[in-house]
């Protein structure tokens, strides 16, 4: 079977990390991520490194920043032709996630505005139902156009925006995209099934009961 050369090149283009067109907007870079995914093997570093070149503008990404005083927000920007899902999360001032999964997806995490904090733990032993302290790995702080990678092999997170002055706006790319993640009790280990809904989709808000950020589990318990 003859293989396209031109395809060859393209599919190429998309693992050298050292020739990265840096987007101009949010919407080129949406555009460009639509390229990188059309093939099925996609290199984590390259996205990383795309996402990372992007340099935040409000104004490319206002309209899909929705903000809540009780909790963050979970708002769609684009669903990536079914290969990967692109949010903004919005942290008001000390706002955070609990522990939490990634259902075997890759996450991409870039700070648009702000900073945020990740602590990473170690998966529970969940063949076993004792309830011990999960075990803590490490905290890494992310500034403004800094980009995060984790999945479900390099451990379990946490997020949280760690000021208490200033709001937090990060981008999210999820590949696949998943509904639904395990969220963790930090003291004993036990995990609770939560469901993936959203604030807003393309810079409009959903209907009301159906707005909470999945992995907040003071969210889940009361929706």
């Amino acid at each position: 079977m003859e293989v396209d050369t031109n395809e060859q090149k393209q599919q190429l283009r998309y693992c050298d990390t050292t020739k990265i067109d840096a987007p101009r907007t949010l919407e080129d870079l949406i555009n460009k991520l639509h390229k990188v995914f059309e093939d099925d093997e996609v290199n984590v570093e390259y996205v990383q490194k795309l996402m990372t070149s992007y340099e935040s503008n409000r104004t490319d990404w206002k309209k899909f920043a929705k903000f809540d005083r009780h909790r963050y927000t979970r708002n769609l920007v684009d669903e990536g032709n079914g290969k990967f899902n692109l949010m903004l999360l919005c942290w008001n001032e000390s706002q955070g996630s609990s522990i939490h999964s990634h259902a075997n997806s890759h996450c991409f995490m870039k700070v648009l505005d702000g900073s945020v904090q990740e602590q990473r733990f170690e998966w529970p032993n969940q063949s076993s139902d004792e309830q011990t302290q999960m075990k803590y790995i490490e905290t890494q702080k992310f500034k403004k156009n800094e980009t995060a990678y984790i999945c479900d092999e390099l451990g379990l997170h946490r997020v949280e925006n760690p000021s208490h002055s200033d709001k937090a706006v990060t981008l999210h790319l999820y590949s696949p995209a998943f509904d639904e993640c395990q969220c963790f009790d930090e003291k004993t280990g036990h995990s609770t099934s939560s469901t993936v809904t959203f604030w807003s989709k393309f810079g409009e808000r959903t209907p009301y009961g159906k707005c909470c950020a999945p992995v907040d589990m003071k969210c889940a318990e009361n929706n």
